[in-house]
Formats: C-alpha cells, sequence, structure tokens
C-alpha cells in the first residue's frame, strides 16, 4: 500500500519528491497498460499518453467559461462539433457543445428536453421512457432533474421489447432514449423502428452513443454491418458521444448535438439580472478545462479518418476473437446480440457460478466488471486488448474448469458479495447497504471500498439485509443442487 502522506504539509515539498510521491500513488491501480483492464481506460501507449500531456499542458490555464475571450476553445470547439456531425451524418444545421464526459452529456439532453416539453406543452410532471438497459447516468439525470422514469422492459433476446413501448408513451413523455451500443450487453437498440415510432407520437429521440459514436463510423467504413443509428434516422433528434472513450482523447471530453439550434436553445442558461453581468452558460460547467479541448482537438486531427479506421480495425479483430472464443467454452453463453465493441456473458451451467470466474479471473490479474440480471461478466475491449485475448481466453477457461470443480468458490470472496447483493429481493436494502459503504469512502481520509472484505453490520438494519442476502443465496444453492 502506498504509505499516507500529510493531506497539507506545514512546508512544501521539492517538486521531484511530490512526483515521485504521486507515481507512488499508482501502485494499487490496476494494470490497464498491460491490457489486463476490461473497462474505465482507453490505452494506446506512452507516446500517445505524452501527445495528450502536451497539448492539454498548452491549455491547461484557459477556460471555456466565456467563448468571447479564449477564442481558441470556441474554434476548437466548434471544429470538434463540425467532426461528430460529419460522423453522425448531421444535416447542415447540426450544433452542439463539448461536455466534461459521457454523464454531463446524458444529463443535458434530460434537462432539455423537460425544459422543453414546459414551454411547448406545458408539461409539468415530465416522464421519459428508457430501456432497461440504459446507462445508470439517465437514472441519475432521472433524479436530479425530477423526471419520472418509464422503463421498456427487454425480450427473449435482450432487446428493447418495441410491442411495450407504445404504452409507455403519453401527453408527458418529454424523451425517448435508445443506446448505440448499451453497456452491459453491447447490443445496438433497435433505433430505426424506435425513431419511426418516436417521430409519429411527436416524442423527442437521443441516441446515447457515449461508447459508440468513435467507433462505429468508422467500423460501418471498414465493411462492418451496422444497422443504422444517428442522424440518418429521421426520428433521432440528439446523440451524445463521446471523445475520452474511442476517440482517445484524455478524459474530461465528451460531446452532445442535437439536430438543429431549437433543439440546443433550451439546453442554455441565461441570466441578465446577476450584479456580475450577464451571464450564459451553454452546458452544466462554468469553468470548463481549457486543457480537455484542446487534448480532444489534438486527437482527432492526429488520428483521422485513416487513423481512427485502423484502431477500428484493431479492436473489432480482437472483439470478434473474444466474443468466439468465450461462445467456444460450452458453461458459457455470449449475452444478448453484441455488435461491438464490448460484450457481456453468463453461464449456462449451474454448477459454475459466473461471479465466482469472475475471482478467478481477478486472481490471476484480470480486473472484469460484473453484471446483474442476469448475472454475467463484462468486457469492452479495445485496440490494446488484441495481444492479450489469447492469454485472457486461456485463463477463462481455466477459470471455468476451477470454479466447476470447486462449488465452494461460489461462497467465497466477492462472489458471495456480489451473488447475495444481485439476488436479494428487497432492493431499498441493497441501496441503503451500498449508500452507507460507498458515502464512508468520502470521508476526510476515507478508506478504500473492498467488497472482498465487507465491513460488519453497523446496526440492525444492516444485519437484516445481510440475513436476507445470506437466506436468498442459501435457497437458490439448493435449487441449484437438485437441479444438477
Amino acid at each position: 500500500m502506498t504509505p499516507p502522506t500529510t493531506a497539507l504539509p506545514p512546508q512544501g515539498r521539492p517538486r521531484e519528491e511530490v512526483l515521485a510521491a504521486l507515481r507512488a500513488q499508482a501502485e494499487d491501480d490496476p494494470d490497464y497498460r498491460s491490457g489486463r483492464l476490461w473497462s474505465l481506460v482507453y490505452w494506446l501507449g506512452e507516446e500517445h499518453d505524452d501527445f495528450l500531456g502536451e497539448a492539454y499542458q498548452a491549455f491547461s490555464s484557459a477556460n471555456g467559461l466565456n467563448p468571447t475571450a479564449f477564442k481558441s476553445l470556441k474554434r476548437m470547439e466548434s471544429e470538434i462539433i463540425a467532426a461528430v456531425a460529419q460522423l453522425h451524418h448531421g444535416p447542415p444545421e447540426t450544433c452542439g457543445v463539448v461536455t466534461s464526459g459521457g454523464t454531463e452529456s446524458c444529463l443535458l439532453a434530460v434537462k432539455t428536453y423537460r425544459d422543453m416539453a414546459r414551454a411547448r406543452r406545458g408539461v409539468r410532471r415530465p416522464e421519459m421512457v428508457l430501456p432497461v438497459t440504459a446507462h445508470v447516468a439517465w437514472f441519475k439525470a432521472a433524479e436530479y432533474f425530477g423526471v419520472r422514469v418509464r422503463l421498456l422492459p427487454l425480450d427473449a433476446q435482450l432487446r428493447p421489447d418495441l410491442a411495450r413501448l407504445p404504452g409507455l408513451l403519453n401527453r408527458r413523455t418529454v424523451m425517448l432514449l435508445g443506446s448505440a451500443p448499451e453497456y452491459p450487453h453491447g447490443s445496438i437498440d433497435p433505433i430505426e423502428t424506435m425513431g419511426a415510432m418516436a417521430q409519429a407520437r411527436g416524442v423527442p429521440l437521443h441516441v446515447d452513443a457515449c461508447v459508440g459514436g468513435f467507433i462505429l463510423p468508422f467500423m460501418a467504413m471498414n465493411g462492418r454491418d451496422i444497422p443504422p443509428w444517428d442522424y440518418r434516422v429521421p426520428g433521432v433528434t440528439s446523440i451524445s458521444a463521446d471523445v475520452h472513450k474511442y476517440g482517445y482523447a484524455a478524459k474530461g471530453a465528451s460531446t452532445i448535438t442535437y439536430r438543429s439550434l431549437e433543439l440546443l436553445k433550451h439546453q442554455m442558461f441565461v441570466h441578465t439580472d446577476w450584479p456580475g453581468g450577464v451571464f450564459a452558460s451553454p452546458a452544466l460547467l462554468g469553468t470548463r478545462p481549457g486543457g480537455a479541448y484542446a487534448a480532444a482537438w489534438a486527437t482527432l486531427q492526429h488520428f483521422g479518418i485513416a487513423g481512427y479506421r485502423e484502431l477500428a480495425e484493431r479492436t473489432t479483430e480482437a472483439f470478434d476473437a473474444l466474443r468466439d472464443g468465450v461462445a467456444a467454452i460450452p458453461e458459457l453463453a455470449v449475452l444478448g446480440q453484441p455488435s461491438g465493441p464490448l460484450l457481456g456473458y453468463r453461464s449456462r451451467d449451474p454448477a459454475v457460478d459466473i461471479f465466482a470466474v469472475g475471482d478467478q479471473l481477478d486472481a490471476k490479474g484480470w480486473k472484469v466488471n460484473r453484471l446483474q440480471r442476469p448475472d454475467g461478466l463484462h468486457a469492452m475491449v479495445t485496440a490494446n486488448h488484441a495481444p492479450v485475448i489469447a492469454d485472457y481466453l486461456r485463463d477463462l477457461r481455466e477459470a471455468v474448469a476451477a470454479v466447476k470443480a470447486n462449488p465452494q468458490l461460489a461462497r467465497q470472496g466477492s462472489a458471495a458479495t456480489y451473488g447475495m447483493m444481485s439476488h436479494v429481493p428487497l432492493r431499498g436494502m441493497v441501496r441503503s447497504r451500498v449508500l452507507d459503504l460507498f458515502a464512508g469512502m468520502y470521508r476526510a481520509g476515507g478508506a478504500d471500498l473492498d467488497l472482498d472484505s465487507p465491513p460488519p453490520p453497523a446496526g440492525p438494519f444492516d444485519a437484516l439485509l445481510e440475513r436476507a442476502a445470506q437466506w436468498y443465496v442459501r435457497r437458490r444453492q439448493r435449487a441449484q443442487g437438485r437441479n444438477g
């Protein structure tokens, strides 16, 4: 573990000492450079990191708060939005802004359509329709902006059940969401059909392409069969796309674009009576970090279409190899119909607990995410994963064999914790427990969250949760034993 430091030392420390201590802080971080991490990071090598750092540093003090002050940042933003409009087949009126990340882009779409429905139709109790697989950022936006979520269930292929959609749309609906692709299973929602249904009802359709916005266009250019999901679909009114994912920019760069300025205006904030002067802001942030703009712009200019096509080709080859390799393991099954570049997979063998398989992979040095409903493991594939796919599949086969040979592994480590939390039917209890654990990390000097060693119950309510979870898991295990 990294040794503790004084939060604010009485005297300043030499720069080299501070930088050495900073590097030491990363000792416990996942090894993304070797392709051992399957989420969170999109890494292309030290040389690209240095390039991003130079671009970021050149504008690290610049502030995009006032577009009339730092005209350089506004020019970069305009060119980034123009590039996105081109990639997503936007009409000449396409417009938008650079944001701090996918979550801000999602929040802005909900705010925009809520306000537009209030201004145009007098909607006071707004609702939006989200597929079950919508990213959690949309649920955060619903909570922040007071928009009720109506969930669109999935069909047997884990895709939105569009037969249920008409019954969810009503006069209070301010927007409909589709994803390209959705995060848990990597499937592209049926945007064409959703667009036609939304257009017929006069409902805006936003496409969450935070993951896919900077790779799906290049996969299509390379000959991959990708269904229409962007502004070619008439009902699509806005799209979010992260430059810091498959655009390989530095963290802190996403975009939200709209089909027209009349839509974008509802996103903007203007205040005319502040003693500091008239204030206008196009997005959620006030101060907008210039370094993120510069690194995003520089990355797009550096790769261009040819560079992104090459990265997409490497990613697609790695994705296909992983998907086919998982499907070839008899005890496992790929979830849904992933188009790339991410997928989930589950156990099809009652003797193989998928969370225990995840523990075995973690023990071998991989960092894999867990899914629930249905239980599964997840992988977001980048160009950096191409050299390690064979190693991952070998370790996955070994992990499956180990779990199948030793069912007790399902009752140990994080497999037990995830299994309990995933299947406890009283979800409010789960939320309360997670909230307590998570909030504790944010005390001054708060400790890391360790799912492998959950803290003991703090009170009767926590004890009740854990007893309920344990009861549910025992019941499930008994049922599996009977089925086996």
